[in-house]
């Protein structure tokens, strides 16, 4: 029997308010990101402009690791890329309610992360205070609060009393599984085949478990104690069979303008929903973790968001 996956998640829900109509791109979670890194250098760095990299700080400063995230010297996997995934992902959810208007923002922190929970919060009440997208749209944060692993929110940091009650993240319970499974890409997800970003012809369900393993198991190692021990080659071939039926998936194109690169790049990927058929109990563990890591590229700024419909599990909306 395969061990089951041990990622510590610390999920928390910021609150902002705002007046007057939301006036931000569609797609917000570039802008946030963006927002909020700027916001995290300029909380952070004790070294002005130098870059981060010619820093003697640079193995020992809170914001490469949680924004740049190097690998590690020592490092034994993804010896071939520069960079190991960001320990955080967000998500940007509006709703509309009598003046004053609400912005909820979502944050996950995965394993020793949880710690610069004070970093995130001081930057994003920052970057909200200076201004968002295009016009500068002032969002001020009111509350934040944490989700328990039984999805019960408590707040833990308010801006009328600025204190922070302490926190820890927590393992994930997970339910039985479900007999039937349906997915459903609420923003696009972006993932390789060949070198090249699959689309719907191209898509299975051994590309999308793959990019979910493949998640899981990078986060477990860069930001965790413990690496994922289970058996990839065997969990990769019984993916291969398992089929998506009612499938109904698009292309949605989406470009977004880097400041850091100063161009503009094309962020496009899979939306829609798909249902699996097959035995699912060896990858059951992973999904449901899938859907508060995100999968596939741009994962912190909110792409790869999917969620899980089943009558027998439990409402996450």
């Amino acid at each position: 029997m395969l061990p089951i996956p041990e990622l510590p998640i610390a999920r928390f829900i910021f609150e902002f308010s705002y007046e007057g109509s939301v006036q931000l791109p569609d797609f917000t979670g570039s802008t946030w990101r963006g927002a909020l890194g700027q916001a995290l250098k300029k909380t952070i760095c004790v070294v002005r402009h130098t870059d981060c990299e010619a820093c003697m700080l640079y193995a020992n400063c809170a914001y490469p690791y949680l924004f740049e995230t190097p690998l590690p010297i020592h490092a034994q996997k993804m010896r071939l890329y520069t960079k190991a995934p960001h320990p955080f992902v967000i998500k940007t959810l509006f709703q509309e309610q009598p003046a004053p208007q609400r912005l909820w923002l979502g944050l996950h922190l995965f394993g020793d992360s949880y710690r610069y929970l004070p970093y995130f919060i001081h930057a994003l009440e920052r970057a909200g205070n200076y201004g968002m997208g295009k016009y500068k749209q002032i969002f001020s944060l009111e509350t934040v609060a944490t989700l328990n692993e039984h999805q019960q929110s408590e707040i833990i940091y308010s801006t009328k009393n600025k204190r922070l009650s302490p926190i820890k993240p927590s393992l994930m319970v997970i339910p039985a599984c479900p007999t039937q499974v349906r997915i459903h890409l609420q923003s696009p997800l972006r993932a390789k085949v060949n070198e090249a970003c699959s689309v719907p012809k191209t898509f299975s369900f051994s590309v999308f478990f793959g990019q979910v393993l493949r998640r899981i198991s990078m986060l477990s190692y860069f930001h965790t104690q413990h690496a994922l021990d289970t058996d990839f080659a065997y969990l990769t071939n019984q993916a291969k069979t398992i089929a998506l039926t009612d499938i109904d998936l698009n292309w949605q194109d989406w470009r977004r303008y880097s400041s850091r690169q100063q161009t503009a790049m094309n962020m496009g990927g899979l939306v829609g929903s798909f249902t699996l058929s097959g035995e699912l109990h060896e990858f059951w563990p992973y999904l449901w973790l899938g859907q508060w890591t995100h999968v596939g590229k741009g994962t912190s700024m909110g792409l790869g968001i999917y969620t899980i419909e089943s009558t027998s599990l439990p409402d996450l909306s």
